[in-house]
């Protein structure tokens, strides 16, 4: 099956001959859900900034197989344009794209509304509560429909409930169009919910030191987190990380 990306023994060092990543290898099938799990500074966000062409490998190769338009990237930060409101948020890569605007609209109000939040369409992003911002920024990436979907820490700054509510919402749009998906996160219990497989990185600078694959349906069922996979998945998760921690140590 084609890879939509690849990273080949890839690194990055920055001045100074600081080394932020690698070598790290990574092979993304199509409608794929991948979670990189590490401790702070291992090079997790740096991966995905090579997966989304924002930045080039120091060595090693990176290999995109979507298009122009066709990767979309959330940050941990909704980063909306303040003056404006949710759905010209949601429209904008549309009308970059080069789409009418009257068209741009009508699908950023359904995007909207697949995120609960078409009585929203006017409001502007200080009137939003974070998670209400969050799915702005999700409904934003996915109205393009991507073949790459990259979300870098995108919950981290929202409470539990939130998070929880966020993470089932994440399911449920990936089930419409199945983008592969890279989901970079610091909770082990985030990354094993969400993931279909994930992936252990070590302290700085980031190499592959586990992976462990979830064999269970998406979107997960009802009371998921209770069940003996996730807590065997989520257990395996932590020792993976305990022992990189001890490593580095």
């Amino acid at each position: 099956m084609t890879s939509v990306a690849r990273l080949a023994g890839v690194e990055v060092v920055y001045g100074a001959g600081r080394q932020a990543l690698g070598p790290f290898d990574l092979d993304l099938a199509p409608g794929e859900i991948v979670a990189l799990v590490g401790p702070s500074g291992c090079g997790k966000s740096t991966a995905l900034r090579l997966l989304a062409g924002l930045e080039d490998p120091t060595r090693g190769t990176v290999t995109r197989t979507a298009g122009r338009g066709e990767t979309s990237v959330v940050f941990q930060a909704p980063t909306l344009m303040p003056w404006a409101d949710a759905v010209s948020n949601v429209a904008l890569p549309l009308e970059l794209s080069g789409m009418d605007r009257a068209e741009a609209r009508a699908k950023a109000l359904a995007a909207l509304d697949q995120v609960g939040l078409a009585a929203s369409s006017h409001v502007k992003p200080a009137q939003l509560s974070g998670g209400m911002a969050m799915r702005v920024s999700l409904a934003r990436a996915l109205v393009t429909r991507p073949r790459l979907l990259l979300l870098d820490e995108p919950f981290a700054a929202l409470d539990e409930i939130t998070r929880r509510t966020l993470a089932a919402d994440v399911h449920r749009l990936w089930d419409q169009t199945r983008p592969a998906v890279v989901f970079v996160t610091h909770s082990v219990e985030e990354a094993a919910f969400i993931a279909q497989r994930i992936i252990v990185m070590s302290p700085g600078p980031g190499r592959r030191v586990g992976q462990t694959l979830m064999d269970a349906p998406l979107p997960r069922p009802a009371g998921f987190r209770t069940t003996e996979a996730f807590r065997i998945a989520a257990e395996t998760i932590s020792r993976d990380l305990s022992v990189s921690m001890g490593a580095a140590a």
